[in-house]
């Protein structure tokens, strides 16, 4: 009697366990240009993500416009964190301030803080990795806030899989970073 309840359980926590899901790192292209913005330090406040791209699964937008994600398939880092590093890694190298995500980790206040509001952040089957949305940029000493949208695009290759995703992605980052440091922190 005691065996077959031993092998039971075994055979449970074998089932339970199940294969780890496979993990994705975005690279960080190099940004080779440099860009002038008006502020000496910017915080990057706050990234909102729609809910399939807040989540750890990486997803996938049909033709039909139906978005899909696979749990055995998930980003390395929670999106909206990563996001926002990212950015703030890109718009540091390229502009030479001194930026970072929220909560500002510097004793001195910053001179603008940067949010962005996505509506879409998403690879489709047509070999685009999409990003539609809105900035906005907080000056605390008077100056003109600004805000803006964006509706930017990375051709990637869908046979690539999710690392040709994860690549785009990492893209077009970087590519949010130049747009948002010429049109709203300038």
């Amino acid at each position: 009697m005691k065996r077959p309840i031993w092998a039971l359980c075994v055979l449970g926590v074998l089932a339970a366990c199940g294969a780890a899901p496979d993990r994705y790192i975005v690279p960080s292209p190099e940004a080779a240009d440099r860009q002038r913005i008006a502020f000496r330090a910017v915080e990057i406040r706050e990234i909102s993500l729609p809910a399939y791209a807040a989540s750890d699964e990486i997803s996938l937008q049909g033709l039909d416009g139906r978005v899909t994600s696979d749990g055995a398939v998930l980003w390395a880092d929670t999106p909206e964190r990563a996001v926002a590093l990212e950015l703030a890694r890109h718009l540091a190298r390229l502009s030479g301030a001194r930026v970072a995500s929220a909560p500002w980790p510097f004793e001195s206040f910053p001179d603008a803080r940067l949010e962005l509001r996505f509506e879409s952040l998403v690879a489709n089957d047509a070999g685009q990795f999409v990003a539609t949305g809105q900035y906005f940029v907080a000056v605390t000493d008077g100056r003109r806030e600004r805000s803006g949208v964006f509706d930017l695009a990375v051709a990637f290759d869908p046979a690539g899989g999710p690392q040709a995703i994860a690549a785009a992605r990492g893209q077009i980052i970087l590519d949010l970073a130049r747009f948002v440091a010429v049109n709203g922190l300038r």
